[in-house]
């Protein structure tokens, strides 16, 4: 009982950031060795060492041992059956060095030549991430079906939903009916409108980079609101991957903001070298930057 007060009112004294501390280093623990328990669960059932030990079927031993429930014993039997000739993948799951949730989400689209970048992925990211970039994935390897759903999307009688309105519906049927071939007509519209984006983003970059030079001032951190627009003119409020329907919340520097700093500084912040992401794809992003990693590590 003394033992009991003892520890009680050890905690009581600790300070709020302390005890905060120490949940988020007991969670994290709690954590790993309930990875590395169910890891453990495949050999154990492949065995049957739970007969030994007086427990009816590795469900029971599972549940009674570390609170695991039969739908996730299951589920972990399972995921090691599918990714037994998938060795790295493997690896991982019986030494509990990712969660099984994490593993599920690649176990459907891994294969022997995907198995290393995914098993990095699985890694580097976290949990909702790893769901958009299995999602982007399987975007990529179905790009054919899905371009041929968009096409067939964008039919005209049908374009209500894009938010078309009747005038400009009844315009381009016009059009067509005068013989314009419309797919011709909007790609060069698009192409137009790429173009003086493009065009109106390099004129700002060179406008910017001859200021800070003739005054003699390095960027800071701060994104040019001039340049925010500009950015939004070409994606939207929207992520700039495609098929990514998720509001951008980072603008992204794809080529590294602390590294630009020191090689090329008055190109920090060019419309050139930046793009709108959601959270997931800027981690994704962050997570194949191998210079930004490096960065990170020193």
């Amino acid at each position: 009982m003394e033992n009991m007060t003892g520890g009680l009112h050890s905690e009581v004294s600790l300070s709020d950031g302390e005890l905060w501390t120490k949940i988020i280093r007991y969670g994290e623990a709690a954590r790993m060795w309930r990875q590395k328990f169910l890891g453990l669960l495949p050999e154990v059932h492949r065995r049957e060492i739970w007969k030994a030990h007086g427990f009816g079927s590795v469900v029971e031993f599972a549940g009674k041992v570390a609170g695991v429930s039969e739908a996730h014993v299951k589920r972990v039997l399972s995921l090691e059956q599918n990714i037994q000739d998938k060795p790295i993948l493997h690896r991982m799951l019986v030494n509990g060095e990712v969660s099984v949730n994490k593993m599920a989400r690649v176990g459907g689209i891994v294969t022997e030549e995907n198995e290393a970048m995914l098993a990095e992925k699985v890694q580097a990211l976290s949990l909702p991430t790893l769901k958009v970039f299995v999602q982007d994935y399987k975007a990529v390897v179905n790009h054919h079906s899905a371009s041929e759903n968009i096409q067939k999307s964008l039919q005209l009688p049908n374009a209500s939903h894009l938010g078309l309105n009747e005038e400009t519906i009844e315009q381009l049927m016009t059009l067509k009916e005068k013989g314009f071939e419309l797919n011709t007509l909007l790609q060069e519209l698009l192409k137009k409108r790429e173009q003086a984006i493009q065009e109106a983003k390099e004129e700002v970059a060179t406008k910017m980079e001859e200021q800070m030079q003739a005054a003699g001032k390095l960027p800071t951190r701060y994104i040019p609101v001039k340049i925010k627009k500009l950015i939004k003119q070409e994606h939207g409020t929207k992520c700039a991957i495609p098929n990514c329907t998720k509001p951008s919340q980072e603008i992204h520097h794809t080529a590294r903001y602390g590294l630009l700093k020191q090689e090329a500084p008055y190109a920090a912040h060019s419309p050139l070298l930046l793009a709108p992401l959601c959270k997931s794809h800027h981690q994704i992003a962050h997570s194949i930057d191998v210079k930004y990693q490096e960065c990170r590590r020193l």
